[in-house]
């Protein structure tokens, strides 16, 4: 099993990229292949609306989001992770989610979907404050983001009051609640 974890939070680690890879290590120890994609380090624009999509590549713009669409194609789970932004998903996360308007565009437009084969998907969410609104305006967008690439929102870990860089490890319950949510996205097989 394929588990791939993107990193949508600017503060390598930071909270959000703690917890990431908390998960990513509960995965690897139930036998899970990883691996993290961390967006702040890509160099890739926002979504272009070109409304042309190419038989042997999701989307005409060539920059680092081309070495981001395999990985997700090949992956059999997906975990994103953001920090709330402005009550919602961060910029990095929300740049890469409009790149794949591609693939809403080859799905309903053309009738060709190119994320066809499902996978299982998780949404890790950190915060500094404790907004439901916050959480159910992020949720949405992934659960639409997941929608599209044929991903089921199954799972999510949400830990509320993590501001200060680092301040999730002094939070055992949601450290420990990631490493058993990487155990059981691995062990769903």
């Amino acid at each position: 099993m394929k588990v791939l974890g993107i990193n949508g939070s600017p503060r390598i680690g930071g909270n959000t990229d703690i917890l990431l890879d908390r998960v990513l290590e509960g995965a690897k120890s139930a036998g899970a292949e990883t691996e993290k994609i961390i967006l702040n380090r890509l160099k890739f624009v926002g979504c272009q609306e070109c409304r042309e999509i190419p038989d042997e590549r999701p989307c005409i713009v060539m920059d680092d989001m081309q070495s981001v669409y395999p990985r997700i194609k090949q992956a059999d789970v997906i975990i994103l992770a953001s920090p709330i932004f402005f009550g919602s998903i961060s910029a990095q996360t929300k740049a890469m989610i409009d790149r794949f308007q591609c693939a809403w565009a080859s799905k309903y437009i053309f009738k060709r979907d190119m994320f066809a084969e499902k996978k299982v998907g998780a949404f890790i969410l950190v915060e500094g404050t404790h907004s439901e609104n916050y959480l159910k305006n992020a949720q949405l967008i992934v659960k639409i983001f997941f929608n599209v690439i044929n991903v089921e929102y199954k799972y999510e870990l949400f830990c509320p009051g993590t501001d200060k860089k680092g301040s999730v490890l002094n939070k055992p319950d949601c450290m420990e609640k990631a490493f058993q949510l990487g155990e059981k996205i691995s062990a769903r097989q």
